[in-house]
């Protein structure tokens, strides 16, 4: 059985690791050719002290952060020419991010597949932000050596154009899950995470989503999409943390959910805050340097 995110400080077993490390790759869309490379980008340095041996993956961190930072430099700069320096600085700044990273590995269910320490795993190491974001580096440092740069580009844009294309185009005045998601890992240490439900037949379905910070319900929204009730439910939340509410909107035992058709709260007007197996046989041999 898959672990459960509450369960984040329970160690899989090795059958588990085995199934999520699988899975992690087929949603990269990665063959795997070295082994040793997808798996060192896994281990924390905590699990290679109680590992002696074993090299830990801050070198693939350095090396997948100036790769990662290439590949979206190149992407912007290609793809939106009218753009300034400023402008084509600030986009790639709210994508390459810590904060980014962290969500697009939580996205991937990353955590699930880290080699951690014991003491790290129980106090909750596989859903801590800047562990989240410093594997997802080292992941594509790993891609880069293994499968070469037009593969890894295709990969990260894969992962992170939707964030790009938003970027590109303005400040994100409205984008309240990015907002929410820079205050959780300032002021938790955390990133927030989303319920979908949705009702009505498939021409007018409502998506209804509720956005928990900390394990704790903060807020909860209705939409047409998954999308804006995501959105919707982020703004409710952001608002009600930066006020400081005792009482917060949409948690368990109160009526409120955000609908479309309600106005942004009076706080929003301020200042935003392949098939790996293991062991399996080897992939395709790497692909060009750039």
């Amino acid at each position: 059985m898959l672990l459960d995110a509450r369960q984040a400080g329970v160690p899989p077993s090795g059958d588990q690791a085995a199934d999520h490390r699988a899975r992690l790759v087929e949603r990269l869309g990665w063959q795997v050719s070295d082994q040793g490379l997808f798996l060192q980008a896994l281990a924390h340095r905590s699990w290679c002290a109680e590992h002696p041996g074993h090299e830990p993956n801050e070198r693939l961190e350095f090396l997948g952060d100036a790769v990662l930072g290439l590949i979206v430099t190149d992407y912007l700069y290609r793809s939106y020419p009218e753009l300034p320096e400023g402008e084509l600085a600030k986009a790639r700044a709210a994508v390459v991010n810590s904060v980014s990273l962290a969500g697009t590995a939580r996205e991937l269910e990353l955590g699930r597949s880290l080699r951690l320490g014991k003491g790290e795993d129980s106090s909750g190491g596989r859903s801590k932000p800047s562990i989240l974001a410093d594997a997802m580096e080292a992941l594509i440092g790993a891609v880069y050596l293994d499968a070469g740069y037009a593969t890894t580009a295709t990969i990260v844009l894969d992962l992170l154009g939707d964030r790009l294309r938003e970027a590109a185009r303005g400040p994100g005045e409205e984008d309240y899950k990015t907002r929410l998601q820079e205050l959780c890992a300032q002021t938790f240490d955390d990133l927030p995470s989303y319920r979908i439900t949705d009702r009505g037949p498939d021409h007018a379905k409502v998506f209804e989503a509720e956005v928990l910070v900390a394990g704790v319900a903060r807020g909860r929204g209705q939409g047409r999409s998954k999308k804006q009730a995501e959105q919707l439910a982020a703004r409710e939340a952001w608002a009600a943390l930066n006020a400081g509410a005792d009482d917060v909107p949409g948690a368990p035992g109160t009526a409120c959910t955000a609908s479309a058709a309600d106005p942004p709260p009076a706080a929003a007007t301020g200042a935003p805050g392949g098939g790996w197996r293991e062991p399996g046989p080897a992939g395709q041999p790497a692909g060009e340097q750039p």
